[in-house]
């Protein structure tokens, strides 16, 4: 069954997690208005998929059952799938600034993976368990939160040598009929608004802290589970034209002696293919934040657009706009580029799936993460400096100073000072407030710090390949005195692309 988001907000009610915001405990979900903007988020996933503009895009047919499903819960087969998956991603990002439900797609694309190793390499069965898990959440069409980057403690020891075990979530005891968990998520996405938790391990470990490589599923209110959030978004406030309406909590989790029964475990202690779980899941979503940030370019860019013209300026004659709303544009389709390319240049995977290509994924999530703050800076530029000086909501209501606030605050006679105040409010909400701060803090460190990134990229980057071509051409010798010698095309990289002769001056290329 594909959900509404009205049919969404619904099935909250049928669960009743432990919930704390503002150290006062929620008590219903579904009705808090503090996570409304969250939930709003994750509905415009399960909305799209009704919609005839955008059902192509959220929606697919699982190979494994033959059933349509939500993109967001697809297993990807195709290069096509992934290109697909990410104008899903942006087209949702765009509207809600981030759906965060894609988290729940990277997660079960990485234990897909991982659970198919485990058992190729140790004869386990949880390939099998995490299917008939899968088919379920498709049938049912729900929200999975990634429960993955732990407290961590002291960061300069690993998790068996820190003084608190309970730092990283972890199996405290095996019991016939299943496991007991414990410890503590820091950050988990949507946390409140789940309909379940995936817990990953988020780093590589060594055979001695094979207890912290654990995988399962738990209901957001399994016993023992205790989330502590922060409001989604800037709900209730006046002045946010974006976030009161869409935005994004976070929270922690604390996993309290959880038990979780066999058929929902998918690793347990299993250390080398925990860590290849860890970087397959941040693969994905790698390529998933790409067309997240994507989409939140796009609302910088349609925002400095009518905030130029509110202004008075036109790109066409004020160089110094158009090349502000240049470099804005410039900076959004380059990292999504880096995703068309990992999608195209896709690697199939030993258990049915497509990963995106790694250095790709990794090369557009760093440059999403340090440009954040260009793009920023590229809005504000063209904005001027109205968007932090604008009086409040309320003033525009005061009699005693909305006729003079008017004269002088309106810019073209054809754009209304209301127009130009909320379009002013729309920029400062993206660009400047505590939400603002939370995308910048988010799109850097979300889905690992730009040393992870850099990590990967150095770890899968062919470098090798070109030290071997460049010590070819210096062997066999490019040119010996203007006269051309290698006549034996060679290899650029691992993809194959062929290295042409060398022209003598004056050649013309064919």
């Amino acid at each position: 069954m594909l959900m509404t988001a009205e049919d969404y907000r619904e099935s909250l009610r049928a669960y009743s997690p432990r919930v704390f915001i503002n150290g006062k405990r929620v008590e219903s979900v579904a009705d808090e208005p503090l996570l409304r903007p969250g939930i709003n988020g994750v509905g415009v996933t399960y909305d799209f998929a009704h919609q005839p503009a955008t059902e192509r895009l959220l929606t697919a047919t699982q190979g494994s059952s033959g059933k349509r499903v939500n993109r967001m819960l697809h297993i990807n087969e195709t290069s096509q799938d992934l290109l697909t998956k990410l104008e899903a991603v942006r087209a949702v990002c765009k509207v809600s600034g981030c759906a965060q439900r894609y988290l729940s797609h990277d997660a079960l694309n990485g234990i897909f993976q991982s659970t198919a190793l485990t058992d190729a390499n140790h004869g386990t069965e949880y390939h099998q368990r995490f299917m008939a898990y899968l088919h379920e959440v498709q049938d049912r069409d729900l929200t999975l939160g990634v429960a993955m980057t732990d407290a961590k403690g002291d960061r300069s020891r690993r998790p068996g040598q820190q003084d608190n075990r309970d730092v990283y979530v972890h199996i405290k005891e095996r019991r016939p009929d299943g496991i007991v968990i414990r410890g503590t998520k820091a950050i988990v996405t949507g946390a409140p608004y789940m309909h379940e938790f995936l817990v990953m391990p988020c780093r590589t470990h060594l055979p001695e802290d094979a207890d912290f490589a654990v995988c399962c599923a738990v209901p957001v209110d399994a016993e023992g589970i205790t989330i502590v959030s922060k409001p989604a978004g800037r709900p209730n406030e006046a002045a946010a034209k974006f976030s009161a309406t869409y935005g994004q909590a976070t929270g922690v989790v604390i996993f309290d002696d959880v038990f979780v029964p066999h058929e929902r475990v998918f690793q347990a202690g299993e250390v080398a293919e925990g860590g290849f779980m860890t970087t397959s899941y941040a693969t994905h979503h790698r390529h998933s934040c790409i067309a997240a940030r994507a989409g939140f370019g796009d609302l910088l860019i349609g925002a400095g657009a009518m905030m130029v013209k509110a202004n008075g300026l036109d790109p066409d004659r004020h160089g110094h706009i158009r090349d502000a709303m240049v470099d804005l544009i410039t900076i959004t389709e380059s990292f999504y580029a880096c995703g068309v390319a990992a999608s195209v240049y896709c690697k199939d995977d030993p258990a049915g799936s497509v990963m995106p290509d790694p250095v790709f994924s990794n090369v557009g999530k760093l440059l999403l993460a340090t440009k954040i703050y260009d793009m920023h800076k590229a809005a504000h530029y063209v904005s001027g400096g109205l968007i932090v000086a604008l009086p409040g909501p309320d003033e525009d209501h005061n009699p005693e100073t909305r006729a003079s606030l008017e004269a002088v605050l309106g810019g073209r006679g054809d754009v209304p000072m209301d127009r130009r105040m909320e379009i002013s409010r729309f920029l400062e909400d993206l660009t400047v407030s505590h939400q603002a701060g939370w995308y910048s803090l988010i799109s850097l460190h979300g889905g690992g710090s730009p040393e992870a990134m850099k990590r990967e990229i150095w770890r899968n980057y062919p470098v090798e390949d070109n030290v071997d071509l460049v010590s070819q051409l210096i062997d066999r010798g490019v040119y010996d005195m203007g006269q051309k010698v290698s006549k034996q095309p060679g290899r650029c990289c691992a993809k194959g692309c062929e290295v042409p002769e060398p022209l003598l001056p004056g050649e013309a290329a064919e």
